[in-house]
């Protein structure tokens, strides 16, 4: 039998009201038989060893919860996977690699960008598992790769609505998944193909569990959390484990128990983490080189230094040895990466990405953590905002100060930290709307928010313009309503509360459809329309951009992109070269016009050349007949200089083709003598000539690829298929 009372002020899950202020409604949860009589502190000594008991459930949801939760997944489920099949390969750099796991379990367990496994690529292989294992199922395609993207996104609102929820209401957790999911980024790469769908999700997870550790010290959650992070590092290295500090700190502070127990569980958590991620490390490095691939991306075929340089603390400083666009950061706080400082991702090409509601976020954080302030060390509430508060503050200051590569897709890891604060806070002011001091904290919000999506919009002028002047009017409209909240009837109270969230997600919304509508491959891609280029971050380059219908949107044709000294086509123009071609962009220029400007070309070479480097080839059917001539004799069809592509061809034949030199072209495998050797061997049939992009255009390019090339063209003849120049190893000159 179980009676219900108000939770007593004071308990480790109750938030002090604000003075003078009764709370619109009280929360009634289920309490045992056993439980101690309202006003007590609800704490019972706690046996030598075992951890305390629970704070108390949360409310029981409201009958439209479930039904609310599961259209929530329904719809993201249709935005994510609507015609998910027009972006083709996505990212060939990676489809490849899938390819290549899916027809060998060394190339899967290794990461190889080809079945022959002569190199790897520059990550982890984690985020490759779950396409090749889908593609081993389904075959070769699109949808194959992309299927399991989607689905992590679809989970990954699942997970964060419910670690709101568990503490904050349904409401909350709505709010937050749908905020999370109209994210213009975020819609990017739960359609693509890149490792930060999966990281997104193990984040989210790790928090989750975080969270309900804190709720009643259990280990077992620690070590739960401990086991996403070690994934998370085999998916995206250091980026997975930068949000530990804080969340390991909150929880050594907040946690109800003991802090020689407090610090136990870090260590068996930090354990955890280690095993999870570190096993196949070890394995990598113990393997004799001799009988695996090159580690791509690192200049010593070493996982560790790749993990702590090029993909680690160069990130950081800019000095990312053989990275295209490394060596250092430029001088006035920016680099070949745009400027640095607090206003980077408000920017042009980083604002619509993921700052739509930043500016609420971090308001509804200082509020929530006002709000609990007299609460006890361990109220739930309270840790949940320094969780949260703690990964977005972490976050969002390391992508705004770092000097090394930064695209614009990275913020996605801001996203789940964002909508869960919004959610939070929300509701937190909402409960006390009666209040003038919430109620104007909630109002302002709102306005700031409507304000600054009509910023935001107004960068794509041209694209439906009416859209940034109605979401200024309907924010404008809730503000005030919810400023009066207390002199209105409940209806119009929830209209201005329903005119509030429409308000606040609209613009988010018209980005997220138009990215949903649009394809999108290459290496560098963006979310929503063209924008007006400005200063700080890239500009939109790389990355083909085409609208396919369906959605508000689609590609369109802007202004001409421009390069240094108004030259066309060079990096981030808008027509043709590196990596721009095809669609044109709007104006803009980069920083040394490397790799800036504007453009949302394709970057399609047709040989190679530079405009392989971030999108690839086109293959000619000549091309790939010859290619699959006899393909069953070698090991590699083919070679090719840099992974985009051999990507290309290994893609178009379903055979291996060897990227020399990596994704920048810019490691040193194989060496030249290895490569001699091969070609003795007949391990490789064709050579396909590089066009302009030489022999490793990295800050560090090493020449392997420079003299293998210079070796080929000495020693073989050459012949034209397709508009591109090979060379037939089988058949010296």
């Amino acid at each position: 039998m179980t009676t219900s009372h108000q939770a007593p002020e004071g308990s480790p899950h109750t938030v002090p009201p604000l003075p003078g202020h009764t709370p619109a409604a009280v929360h009634r949860t289920p309490v045992p038989a056993d439980a101690p009589p309202p006003g007590t502190t609800g704490r019972s000594p706690v046996p030598q060893g075992a951890p305390p008991p629970s704070p108390a459930l949360r409310p029981e949801d409201p009958r439209w919860a479930r039904p609310a939760l599961l259209a929530l997944l329904a719809l993201t489920a249709v935005v994510y996977l609507w015609d998910l099949g027009a972006s083709g390969w996505a990212n060939s750099f990676y489809s490849a690699a899938v390819q290549a796991g899916a027809e060998s379990w060394k190339a899967f367990f290794f990461g190889s960008s080809d079945a022959g496994n002569s190199i790897t690529v520059d990550k982890p292989p984690a985020a490759l598992w779950p396409m090749a294992l889908s593609v081993r199922v389904f075959g070769l395609n699109s949808w194959a790769i992309l299927v399991p993207e989607a689905l992590m996104g679809v989970a990954s609102v699942g997970v964060l609505h419910a670690a709101v929820r568990r503490r904050f209401g349904a409401a909350a957790g709505l709010i937050a998944g749908l905020a999370f999911a109209l994210t213009p980024v975020a819609a990017l790469m739960f359609r693509f193909n890149n490792p930060d769908a999966l990281l997104c999700l193990l984040m989210v997870v790790a928090v989750y569990c975080v969270l309900r550790a804190l709720e009643d010290a259990r280990t077992k959650w620690l070590l739960l959390a401990g086991v996403a992070f070690g994934l998370a590092f085999l998916t995206k290295t250091l980026q997975a484990w930068l949000i530990l500090p804080p969340l390991a700190v909150v929880y050594a502070v907040c946690a109800p128990t003991r802090l020689r127990r407090r610090f136990g569980q870090i260590g068996l958590a930090g354990l955890a983490a280690a095993v999870a991620g570190g096993w196949w490390v070890a394995i990598v490095e113990l393997w004799p080189a001799s009988s695996r691939p090159y580690i791509g991306g690192s200049q010593d075929n070493s996982f560790l230094s790749l993990t702590f340089g090029y993909n680690g603390f160069g990130r950081i400083t800019g000095d990312e040895t053989g990275s295209v666009g490394g060596g250092g950061g430029g001088a006035g706080g920016g680099g070949q990466w745009g400027e640095t400082g607090w206003s980077r991702l408000f920017g042009t090409d980083m604002g619509g990405q993921i700052a739509w509601l930043l500016p609420a976020a971090f308001v509804l954080l200082v509020a929530g953590l006002w709000l609990t302030r007299r609460a006890p060390r361990t109220d739930v509430r309270r840790a949940a905002f320094l969780v949260w508060g703690g990964a977005l503050a972490l976050t969002f200051l390391t992508f705004s100060f770092m000097s090394g590569i930064f695209h614009q897709y990275y913020n996605i890891a801001l996203a789940p930290y964002i909508a869960a604060l919004v959610g939070m806070g929300a509701v937190l002011l909402w409960e006390r709307r009666r209040h003038p001091a919430a109620a104007a904290v909630l109002a302002g919000t709102v306005a700031v928010t409507a304000v600054w999506a009509y910023v935001l919009l107004g960068r794509s002028a041209d694209w439906y313009p009416w859209v940034r002047y109605a979401v200024l009017v309907t924010g404008i409209a809730a503000a005030l309503g919810l400023l009066l909240t207390a002199r209105l009837g409940r209806h119009l109270t929830l209209a201005a509360a329903a005119l509030g969230l429409t308000a606040a997600l609209g613009g988010p919304l018209a980005y997220t459809l138009q990215t949903a509508g649009t394809a999108h491959t290459g290496s560098i891609v963006t979310a929503g329309p063209a924008v007006r280029s400005g200063m700080g971050g890239m500009g939109r380059m790389g990355g083909m951009r085409r609208g396919t219908g369906g959605f508000p949107g689609g590609g369109g044709q802007g202004q001409q992109g421009q390069g240094p000294q108004g030259q066309r086509g060079f990096p981030g123009g808008g027509t043709g070269g590196f990596p721009g071609g095809g669609q044109q962009g709007q104006q803009g220029q980069g920083p040394q016009g490397f790799p800036g400007g504007s453009g949302g070309g394709t970057g399609r070479g047709s040989g190679g050349g530079l405009g392989g480097l971030l999108d690839g080839a086109t293959v000619s059917d000549a091309a790939k007949k010859a290619l699959l001539a006899h393909a069953d004799r070698y090991t590699w069809v083919a070679a090719a200089i840099g992974s985009q592509n051999a990507a290309s061809y290994q893609l178009a034949t379903n055979k291996a083709v060897m990227a020399i030199g990596g994704f920048n072209g810019s490691d040193p495998s194989p060496t030249l003598a290895a490569f001699k050797a091969y070609v003795a061997q007949g391990r490789i049939h064709w050579f396909i000539a590089s066009g302009g992009m030489g022999g490793g255009r990295g800050s560090s390019g090493s020449g392997t690829a420079s003299q293998i090339s210079s070796w080929v063209e000495e020693n073989f003849g050459s012949t034209t298929l397709g508009g591109v120049t090979v060379y037939d190893l089988t058949d010296p000159s």
